[in-house]
């Protein structure tokens, strides 16, 4: 039998392992020394609520799947039903084609065919690369069509403490670099952004207790251009690192409060170079330039790492 997520792809270095699927090019598990740093999926488990997934040539939510581009109305597949959205790209459920596997890196590449609602054919490419500073990941688009595509990317995953439980998240302490939050509709789509409150901010880092996330976190502050997010035991304890890079300006936080079974027990953080609706509204979106013109291709890196106990 395959395994829902088809092949796996297993690299290790420095302490740390990483499983990475041909479904979606997802990671579907990521420890290190044994302690789980992700709250992924089981190999006999297709990913569930975006867990672990690549988010390409759009994250989020593209509102009822209609977006004008270049003079021209298109219409997207919604694949969100339940709030008639085109949600989190092409990609995530397709299977991606590995390029190389060495002991502890994988990479893989998927072509995104002109299709109805995305007339544009692009190239997308996956590195996940293991070292002693953890996991990088590096993901690449390249436009092969003779006219201008937009784009933007994300990805997926959950940071947790070790083995997650539901509950879990509430007593563990949340440091995020963010100045700004989107505010939303009913729908998920944001409406504004405006400076973090109290309640929502997390820049010197404090227990999460009850706060319940599903927002975008802008204005992010950096160390030498890169913005680092940490979720680690009370006092000191040991925990879990995610760090963006330049080309990357949002992350958005989920507590999948709303998601029986799973809720509250891990949080995903991912890294988004725009916003959710940004074939709309514009924000950050990337235009890559016709094929073999400059422009045309963007690469974009984050990471996760282990955090050590104090």
């Amino acid at each position: 039998m395959t395994s829902p997520s088809g092949e796996q792809y297993e690299i290790t270095a420095a302490g740390y392992t990483a499983v990475v699927t041909e479904s979606g090019a997802a990671l579907r598990v990521l420890s290190y020394s044994g302690r789980p740093l992700v709250d992924g999926f089981a190999l006999d488990e297709m990913s569930s609520g975006g867990r672990g997934q690549l988010l390409m040539p759009w994250p989020n939510r593209i509102r009822d799947g209609r977006f004008s581009f270049g003079g021209h109305d298109h219409q997207l597949a919604l694949t969100e039903p339940k709030r008639s959205h085109a949600s989190h790209g092409l990609a995530r459920w397709a299977a991606w084609t590995l390029e190389e596997h060495t002991a502890n890196s994988v990479s893989l590449v998927y072509r995104v065919m002109a299709q109805s609602g995305y007339p544009w054919t692009v190239d997308l490419h996956v590195l996940y690369d293991l070292g002693a500073d953890g996991l990088t990941v590096t993901q690449t688009a390249t436009n092969l069509a003779g006219e201008p595509a937009p784009y933007a990317c994300g990805a997926h995953p959950y940071l947790c403490v070790g083995t997650p439980a539901n509950g879990a998240l509430e007593q563990l302490e949340l440091t995020l670099p963010a100045g700004t939050r989107t505010l939303s509709d009913d729908r998920l789509i944001p409406t504004s952004t405006v400076p973090v409150d109290e309640a929502h901010d997390f820049r010197e880092g404090r227990a999460v207790g009850t706060v319940a996330f599903n927002e975008t976190y802008g204005d992010l502050e950096r160390v030498d251009g890169v913005a680092t997010a940490t979720l680690r035991r009370p006092g000191g304890g040991p925990g879990v690192a995610l760090w963006v890079g330049e080309n990357i300006a949002w992350l958005l936080l989920y507590s999948a409060d709303d998601v029986p079974g799973k809720e509250r027990r891990s949080l995903a953080v991912e890294p988004m170079t725009a916003p959710a609706d940004a074939f709309n509204s514009g924000t950050d979106l990337v235009t890559l330039a016709p094929a073999g013109e400059p422009a045309d291709e963007l690469s974009v890196t984050w990471g996760i790492r282990a955090v050590s106990a104090e």
